[in-house]
């Protein structure tokens, strides 16, 4: 069990080393369009299914609440997985495709981010969000795992682990969401990042 366990986080970190190694100015340019867009007064609507639904959560409350910088300001990052009545809502009036899409027409506005988590980029209703981000002026951020799906194309920046194993992707997912946060803080708040011991 010992060399499992040892075999799997030997892939782990190949995957992330892999992804990093190649991508890393794509998460820096994630990063800067987040920042630009917070900087701008507007928002961040994060969005996934399963596993990724939690990631979007966890970055929205990372962003909302504080990653690094523990005195600033909150920032608008809203994950559209958490409101129960409204997710119903939509599922049984509309369908399940158009759960995340709806909330993006009610909710969202030309210059507000849209960041879309799905590790197939397959999703209906991640490709329905996209679209719907996409028509409304919205920049849109694909956090995303094998060839990216129908997803990449939509996105105005594709963020791709090229990997089957979904849990390999969703653990470099997970690590580019703190990545970005972190860079999000570096950007807007220079002098308290300045003045912490890192």
């Amino acid at each position: 069990m010992i060399s499992h366990i040892s075999s799997i986080v030997a892939d782990s970190l190949n995957v992330k080393k892999s992804y990093f190694a190649e991508n890393a100015e794509q998460v820096e340019r994630a990063a800067q369009m987040i920042a630009e867009c917070f900087n701008a007064g507007g928002k961040l609507l994060l969005l996934g299914n399963g596993g990724s639904s939690a990631d979007a959560q966890h970055i929205a409350g990372e962003f909302v609440n504080r990653f690094c910088v523990e005195n600033r300001r909150a920032l608008p990052a809203v994950a559209l997985s958490t409101d129960g009545g409204v997710l119903t809502c939509i599922a049984n009036d509309t369908g399940f495709e158009k759960i995340f899409a709806r909330q993006i027409e009610g909710l969202g506005k030309s210059g507000d981010v849209c960041l879309a988590i799905s590790t197939s980029g397959k999703s209906p209703n991640v490709v329905a969000a996209v679209e719907q981000a996409r028509s409304q002026g919205m920049k849109t951020i694909g956090l995303l795992g094998r060839d990216g799906g129908m997803v990449a194309p939509l996105c105005d920046l594709a963020l791709i682990v090229p990997s089957n194993d979904t849990q390999r992707v969703q653990e470099t997912h997970n690590l580019i969401g703190h990545i970005i946060c972190e860079l999000v803080e570096m950007t807007l708040f220079p002098e308290e990042i300045s003045g912490k011991e890192r």
